[in-house]
C-alpha cells in the first residue's frame, strides 16, 4: 500500500469521492464523520495522514486537529471553504500541516497528499514488493532478487504504478493519466514502448514475466501463468 489515510468529513458525498479517488491511488482509507470518531479511529489504527474537514458537527476541525497532535505525529491536511488569511493562520496554528480550500481539484489534493507523506517519512521511504521485485520509494532503487535495475524516470513511475496495484488490470487510459498526465492520442504506442523497456530490464537474466498484456484493455502485474 501507498500508505493509510483517515478522512474526517461529515458530508457523505465528499467523503465517498475522496475515498474512491485515494483507493485508486493505492491508499488504505478509513472514514470518520465527526471528531470523536476520528480521534478513536486514529488512536486504534494510527494513520499515515489525516484529511480533516474544518466544519464538523459538535467538535470542529480545529479542536480535532489539536487533539490529533496530542495523540500522534501524522500530518494533517485541512479542508475548508474558509479562505481568508486569518482562517488559514488559525488552521495552521491549530497544528495543520497544509490547508486546501473547497472547492478543490482532485489532482491538487493528490499532489499535496504525496508531498505530506514524503515529508513525513524522509528516511528511506516505503518499500513496494511483488514476488522477487522490490522498489524503494525513498531511494528510488529497484531490485529483481538481489540484482539492481537502473530505471529512467518514466520507467520508474510506470513500475511504481503497477506495484501500487498488483493483480489489478490497468487500462491504457489510466496509465496515460497517472504516468504521463495527458493524452497522447489513440494511436500513440508510448505505453507499449515503455512496457517493453521494463520487461527487458526485469527479465534480462531470464527471470519470469511479471507485467502481462490484457489484450484490448491494458496491462497487469501478476505472477507468471
Amino acid at each position: 500500500m501507498a500508505g493509510s489515510i483517515l478522512i474526517v468529513e461529515d458530508e457523505e458525498r465528499i467523503a465517498g469521492v475522496l475515498r474512491r479517488a485515494l483507493q485508486l491511488e493505492g491508499y488504505e482509507v478509513a472514514l470518520a464523520g465527526d471528531g470523536p470518531s476520528a480521534l478513536a479511529s486514529a488512536k486504534q489504527n494510527p494513520p499515515d495522514l489525516v484529511i480533516l474537514d474544518w466544519m464538523l458537527p459538535g467538535m470542529d476541525g480545529l479542536e480535532v486537529c489539536r487533539r490529533l497532535r496530542d495523540q500522534g505525529e501524522a500530518p494533517v491536511l485541512m479542508l475548508t471553504a474558509r479562505d481568508t488569511v486569518p482562517d488559514r493562520v488559525q488552521g495552521l496554528d491549530a497544528g495543520a500541516d497544509d490547508y486546501l480550500v473547497k472547492p478543490f481539484e482532485m489532482e491538487e489534493l493528490m499532489a499535496r497528499v504525496r508531498a505530506l507523506l514524503r515529508r513525513a517519512r524522509p528516511e528511506g521511504g516505503e518499500l513496494l514488493r511483488f514476488q522477487d521485485l522490490r522498489l524503494d520509494r525513498g531511494t528510488r532503487q529497484t531490485f529483481r532478487g538481489e540484482r539492481p535495475i537502473e530505471l529512467t524516470g518514466k520507467e520508474y513511475e510506470l513500475l511504481e504504478l503497477f506495484l501500487l496495484h498488483p493483480r489489478q488490470v490497468l487500462t491504457r487510459e489510466v496509465i496515460y493519466d497517472r504516468v504521463w498526465g495527458y493524452d497522447f492520442g489513440g494511436e500513440s504506442n508510448i505505453i507499449e514502448v515503455y512496457v517493453r523497456y521494463l520487461r527487458q530490464k526485469l527479465e534480462s537474466t531470464g527471470e519470469s514475466r511479471l507485467i502481462h498484456t490484457v489484450r484490448g484493455v491494458g496491462y497487469v502485474l501478476r505472477e507468471a501463468a
